[in-house]
C-alpha cells in the first residue's frame, strides 16, 4: 500500500514549481505510506510515492524506473509471480521481489492493455517519457483511489483529495450535481468529487492524458445482467475463493481479520484460518454499549471456534466530534457513512498489532445479500394491489413508532412503502438514499426526476446488484474502507473482490442469489463447509452505528452547534431547515439520522476547506 502523486506538463519542461508541489503532496500522503517516501524527476514529469511495506521489505522502492518509463502503484498486484514468469518467457527479466516491479516491463510488452492482466487492488500511474503521456488506472472494483485535475498545460494526480489541495493554494468549489449525490447517497460517484475542479478515475477504467487531452475508457466491467448463467459448483467456488485468500495473504507482514460475527467476515476468517493454521490471525471487532448494535457475542463465538484471539474496540458517542473532524482533515473529503468512524477507530487499534487485515466487503453486492433485493421482486406484485389498499398500508406503516434499534422490520417496511410506487431503478435508489426528495428539496437540494423505468436490460435484482457494485460499493463502502484503514497505515483487503470471484458471481442464476425473502443462497450453502449453521443463517445486520439515538441525546448539543455555525449555507443549503430536522429527529417524530449525519460531516469538511483556502459554491444547489 502506498500513496502516489505527480505533476506532468506536456510540450515543455516543468520548471521550478513541480518539485515543491510533489513535496507538499507527499507530506499530505505520509499516513498512507509511513515506511518510505521518494520522488523521481524528469524534465516534464515529477512523480512521487509514499510506501507502506506489505511485500518485499528489502525491495520495492518506488517510483520504479524502466528506461523512460516511471511507474508508481498504490496497492498490491496479487498475480505478480505469474506475470513475472510470463515476462521472463518473453525475454523481460524483472529484478527484485516486489510485486509492483513488474509494471514497467509489462507496460513495455503490452502497452495500455497491460492493466487488463493485473489482479489485485491497485491505483497506478505510468509516465511514458518517450511518448509524453500519462496513464492512470484503477482496479476493477475500486478498492484504491486516484484523483486528478487538469492544469493549463498538463495534469496533476494523487491518491487523496487533501494531497491535491496541498499541491497549490485554491478556492475549492463543489458542483451542484456532486452536492446532490452526496446528500442523497452519502458519497461522490466517480468522476465527481467534493471539489468541482478535481475528478477521480472510475473503477475498472484507464485514463490516458497527453498534449491532445484526456481520454478515459473502461477496460473491465462486472456486467451481471448480460453474463450467461450456469448452475454453480460449491467445489469449484471453494477452489477460487481459497486461491483468492491465499493470494491476498501472501505477504511479508502480520495480518488479521475484521470480524463482526456475520456471514461474510466469518467466512473470510474461516478460510484464512484453514490456510494458515499456525498463524496468530487476530480478529478485530467493534463494540457498542447499545445491545441492538453490539456484535461482540457473535464475533467471540466465531473467534473461539477458529482459535483466534478477539480484540475489541468500544465506540462511545463522546469520541465522535473530535474523531470525525480528524478523519475529514486527514483525507480532505466528506463521507457520510456512519461506519467510517468505527472502522477507522478499529483500524487504529489493529495497526498496533498488524499491517494488513482481511474484510468481507463485496459479498452482499455479488451474491445478493441486501434486503432491497427481495424488495425488488416483491414491489411489482405489491403495486398490483388496489391503490386504496396500498394507501391504507402506507398510512399504517407510517404510524409505526420510530425505532432506534438496528435494522428493524418497521424501518424496512417504512422504506419499502416510501418508494414502492417508483419505477425500476428509481425505486431502488430511493430505498438506499438518505432522505425523501421532499426533505432534500426543503433544505435546498433539487433532485433529477425519473418518471420512467431504466432502459437497461435485466431483472430488477440484476440491475440493483449491478448499481450497488459499481456505485455504492465502489464509491461508498470501499471509500470508507480505504480512507479508514489508510488513516492509520493499515491495509484492508477484500477476498470477495478477487477477479475470479467476481467472474464466478456474475454467472449465478437469480434463484442462487435471492428466493422469496431469503438472500445470498449460494454463499450460505458454501459457508456451511466452514461455519456452524447458526452463524451462516444469522439475520443480516451489517456494521451499523447507533447514530439515531446518539443524535437525540449525547450528540444533540454538538450537532446543534455544528448546524448553527453557518457552514452549510456556504453551499446554498438552508441551515435553519436543517436545524428544524434535527429538532424533529430529537422528538422522535421522524428519523432523519442519515441526512443529519451527512450534513454534519459536510459541515466538518466545509470548516476544513474554508481554513485551507476559502470555499465558494457554484451557483445553485
Amino acid at each position: 500500500m502506498c500513496g502516489i502523486c505527480g505533476v506532468v506538463r506536456f510540450g515543455r519542461d516543468l520548471g521550478d514549481t513541480a518539485a515543491p508541489q510533489v513535496s507538499r503532496m507527499l507530506a499530505a500522503l505520509v499516513h498512507r505510506g509511513p515506511d518510505d517516501s521518494r520522488s523521481e524527476h524528469t524534465p516534464r514529469a515529477a512523480i512521487g510515492a509514499t510506501r507502506l511495506i506489505i511485500r518485499a521489505p528489502g525491495d520495492g522502492i518506488q517510483p520504479i524506473v524502466g528506461g523512460r518509463v516511471v511507474a508508481v502503484c498504490n496497492g498490491e498486484i496479487d498475480n505478480h509471480q505469474e506475470l513475472r514468469q510470463w515476462l521472463a518467457g518473453r525475454g523481460r527479466i524483472v529484478q527484485g521481489r516486489s510485486d509492483v516491479a513488474i509494471l514497467p516491463a509489462l507496460y513495455a510488452e503490452l502497452g495500455d492493455a497491460f492493466v487488463e492482466r493485473l489482479i489485485g487492488a491497485f491505483a497506478l500511474a505510468i509516465w511514458d517519457g518517450e511518448r509524453e503521456r500519462l496513464l492512470l488506472a484503477r482496479d476493477r472494483a475500486g478498492e484504491r483511489p486516484v484523483f486528478f485535475e487538469a492544469t493549463a498545460d498538463g495534469i496533476r494526480f494523487a491518491s487523496e483529495l487533501r494531497a491535491l489541495a496541498a499541491a497549490e493554494p485554491r478556492k475549492p468549489q463543489m458542483s451542484p450535481a456532486a452536492l446532490r449525490d452526496y446528500l442523497q447517497f452519502g458519497y461522490f460517484p466517480a468522476p465527481q468529487t467534493a471539489f468541482a475542479g478535481i475528478k477521480k478515475v472510475r473503477p475498472g477504467h484507464l485514463l490516458v492524458a497527453d498534449a491532445a487531452g484526456v481520454q478515459e475508457r473502461c477496460y473491465w466491467r462486472w456486467n451481471l445482467p448480460a453474463t450467461p448463467k450456469k448452475v454453480p459448483s460449491v467445489e469449484g467456488f471453494d477452489t477460487l475463493f481459497r486461491t483468492a485468500v491465499q493470494r491476498q495473504t501472501d505477504v511479508d507482514v502480520e495480518f488479521g481479520v475484521f470480524l463482526s460475527g456475520g456471514l461474510d467476515s466469518s467466512l473470510v476468517a474461516a478460510v484464512a484460518r484453514s490456510l494458515h493454521p499456525t498463524r496468530s490471525l487476530p480478529g478485530y471487532c467493534v463494540r457498542f454499549g447499545d445491545a441492538s448494535f453490539d456484535e461482540g457475542f457473535f464475533a467471540g463465538e466465531v473467534a473461539s471456534q477458529l482459535g483466534m484471539e478477539l480484540v475489541s474496540e468500544w465506540i462511545r458517542p463522546e469520541q465522535v466530534p473530535a474523531s470525525i473532524a480528524e478523519l475529514v482533515r486527514c483525507v480532505g473529503e466528506p463521507l457520510a457513512d456512519p461506519a467510517w468512524l468505527p472502522t477507522a477507530m478499529l483500524a487504529r487499534r489493529a495497526r498496533r498489532d498488524v499491517t494488513m487485515v482481511l474484510v468481507g466487503e463485496g459479498a452482499d453486492e455479488l451474491f445478493g445479500g441486501y434486503p432491497t433485493y427481495p424488495g425488488a421482486r416483491i414491489a411489482p406484485r405489491y403495486h398490483q394491489l388496489p391503490l386504496q389498499v396500498r394507501r391504507g398500508i402506507k398510512w399504517l406503516v407510517d404510524r409505526i413508532p420510530v425505532s432506534e434499534k438496528k435494522v428493524t422490520l418497521s424501518s424496512l417496511l417504512k422504506r419499502f412503502v416510501s418508494g414502492e410506487s417508483l419505477p425500476g431503478m428509481a425505486r431502488h435508489r430511493s430505498w438506499v438514499s438518505h432522505a425523501d426528495p421532499s426533505i432534500l428539496e426543503a433544505i435546498g437540494v433539487r433532485l433529477p426526476r425519473t418518471s420512467e423505468a431504466d432502459s437497461a436490460l435485466g431483472s430488477e435484482v440484476d440491475l440493483a446488484q449491478q448499481w450497488d457494485f459499481e456505485v455504492a460499493l465502489g464509491e461508498g463502502l470501499l471509500t470508507k474502507s480505504d480512507r479508514a484503514g489508510m488513516a492509520s497505515a493499515l491495509e484492508l483487503r477484500a477476498p470477495f473482490l478477487d477477479l475470479a470471484v467476481l467472474e464466478f458471481a456474475a454467472t449465478l442464476p437469480l434463484e442462487s442469489r435471492v428466493s422469496g425473502l431469503s438472500t445470498k443462497l449460494f454463499l450460505k450453502r458454501y459457508a456451511q463447509r466452514y461455519l456452524p449453521r447458526r452463524i451462516v443463517h444469522r439475520r443480516k445486520r451489517g456494521l451499523s452505528v447507533p447514530i439515531a439515538g446518539w443524535l437525540r441525546r449525547p450528540l444533540f448539543d454538538w450537532a446543534e452547534k455544528r448546524l448553527s455555525a453557518g457552514l452549510v449555507e456556504l453551499l446554498g443549503l438552508d441551515g435553519r431547515r436543517a436545524l428544524a430536522l434535527l429538532c424533529e429527529h430529537r422528538s422522535a417524530r421522524a428519523d432523519h439520522a442519515r441526512l443529519l449525519w451527512a450534513l454534519l460531516v459536510l459541515a466538518e469538511w466545509l470548516e476544513w476547506a474554508s481554513a485551507e483556502g476559502g470555499l465558494r459554491a457554484e451557483s445553485g444547489a
